[in-house]
């Protein structure tokens, strides 16, 4: 972007939307913008990623991880950023600055490396990195001009680890939701009926019972 347009972003606050069809966070995302000209449009995208270095962790949380970093003393080498997700938004004409909400979808699929992360923590906050790109459309006194976010635009956001609790106890009061292949499924189905359980939450109850009392 050329010195006559310099635009920067700044992540405010992430908060949850409890009333959308599906599970989504909102960010709310400020802009300022120096340009000779009044801002026409922006087709804003974003990677949103965590970077698990930068807090520490109880021994609870720890356990919950081992999936992801494997155990606490290999963590130095493992622990490295990762996407949670892309999104993007149309920010409308301005001057100066504005601020708009940036939608967050999320899963509370645990195959998906940030709901796991994210179900494991039980405080305090998640580190995260806004890395922002996108095109912005400016209508000068000459026409339209178009230039590109540069890529440098980032800006790091912890967000209270209560706002994914707020938002899954929502969407999923004291329950979650695992992915089970066909046959798996099957499977549990014909152990479930053929001992008489009530639903798939006793019959993993009982299979996790048999397991331990057989360990003993």
């Amino acid at each position: 972007m050329s010195p006559a347009y310099s635009i920067t972003f700044a992540v405010l606050d992430i908060r949850p939307e409890l009333y959308a069809a599906a599970p989504a966070l909102s960010a709310r995302v400020g802009i300022a913008a120096l340009a000779e000209e009044p801002i026409h449009a922006i087709a804003l995208r974003a990677q949103v990623r965590i970077e698990p270095n930068r807090r520490s962790y109880t021994d609870e949380e720890a356990a919950g991880l081992v999936d992801l970093f494997g155990p606490r003393e290999r963590w130095h080498d493992t622990q490295r950023s990762f996407l949670w997700m892309h999104c993007a938004t149309m920010v409308p004409g301005f001057s100066g600055g504005a601020e708009v909400d940036l939608p967050l979808p999320v899963t509370y699929d645990f195959e998906v490396a940030g709901s796991k992360y994210l179900h494991a923590l039980r405080a305090g906050t998640v580190p995260l990195i806004f890395l922002f790109s996108g095109t912005v459309f400016i209508k000068g006194a000459n026409g339209f001009a178009i230039q590109q976010v540069p890529w440098d635009r980032d800006d790091r956001f912890n967000m209270p680890v209560s706002v994914w609790h707020d938002l899954m106890g929502a969407y999923f009061p004291n329950s979650g939701w695992l992915r089970l292949s066909r046959e798996t499924l099957d499977d549990l189905s014909a152990y479930k009926s053929g001992r008489g359980l009530l639903g798939y939450d006793d019959a993993v109850r009982e299979l996790l019972a048999t397991d331990a009392r057989e360990a003993r």
